[in-house]
């Protein structure tokens, strides 16, 4: 695939307490493959579909284990460092300071003006994702088991799309909805798309935080949720129909929560 645009989802990987229980229940969902780096990489895992790299993960430290398990989302950058001060300058915060990985690039995790975590990534040797998904008018395609589609769900809706537009430089969103029932703006204006940006204050529980979502294509959602549950897993909200295709919220068995969608008329 083509290398990413300034500010578009270019990878995500895997922050869990259980690596060896995470690359078999991925593994038997998905059908991923997983690669251990060596200690210079901290065991860095790159799962791959068919032999391209789609995401990554890595175990937690003693200095980490209180947090959750989790999916994090990274956008692309052109200097992690200038991006973080960046972030800082409008509202934001830096959670993980940036940092070199080898020659394949740079890092960083910020807190958003929202609270919402979300990676930086600077390609280097590594640009990302190897293979995703499509999403179009509500049809999904090329996505078994690939990143398919990168969500925002936020209570500051407005201020984090100026956020994402100073910090990123998102500068051609296309808001699709901007009610009080349905409030959402997609990356892009044209296709790819990627992604968007839902107002979540109306439904996000009380102590649950803003967050990032990716969601992982399936050639048949609920086969795949059901899956999820034989697997360890939890289903967090059942697959159902929406506009823009067939799609289910899932935890892995550690926690970590994703999303799942496909085609609407497979069920």
């Amino acid at each position: 695939m083509t290398a990413p645009k300034i500010g578009d989802p270019c990878w995500v990987d895997l922050y869990t307490s259980d690596p060896d229980r995470a690359i078999d229940f991925y593994g038997r969902l998905f059908g991923w493959t997983a690669e251990r780096a060596g200690e210079e990489f901290g065991g860095y895992i790159t799962f791959r579909k068919d032999g391209k790299a789609v995401a990554g993960g890595m175990g937690k430290t003693a200095d980490s284990a209180e947090g959750p398990d989790q999916w994090t989302v990274y956008l692309a950058a052109p200097d992690a460092k200038a991006t973080a001060d960046a972030a800082v300058a409008h509202g934001g915060a830096v959670v993980v300071a940036p940092m070199d990985v080898g020659d394949l690039g740079a890092m960083a995790v910020l807190g958003d003006v929202g609270g919402a975590g979300v990676g930086i990534w600077q390609a280097g040797e590594f640009s990302g994702f190897e293979s995703i998904g499509t999403v179009s008018g509500g049809a999904w395609s090329d996505h078994a088991g690939t990143p398919s589609w990168f969500e925002l769900h936020t209570r500051d809706y407005a201020g984090s799309l100026a956020f994402y537009r100073d910090v990123f430089g998102w500068s051609d969103t296309f808001t699709i909805a901007d009610t009080p029932e349905f409030r959402y703006t997609t990356i892009h204006a044209t296709t790819p798309m990627l992604g968007g940006v839902m107002d979540a204050s109306a439904f996000l529980p009380e102590g649950v935080p803003a967050g990032w979502t990716v969601y992982f294509g399936a050639d048949d959602v609920d086969a795949a949720a059901a899956a999820v549950v034989e697997l360890g897993g939890t289903v967090l909200s059942p697959p159902e129909d929406t506009p823009y295709g067939r799609m289910a919220q899932v935890a892995d068995p550690t926690g970590a929560r994703f999303s799942i969608g496909g085609n609407a008329d497979v069920k």
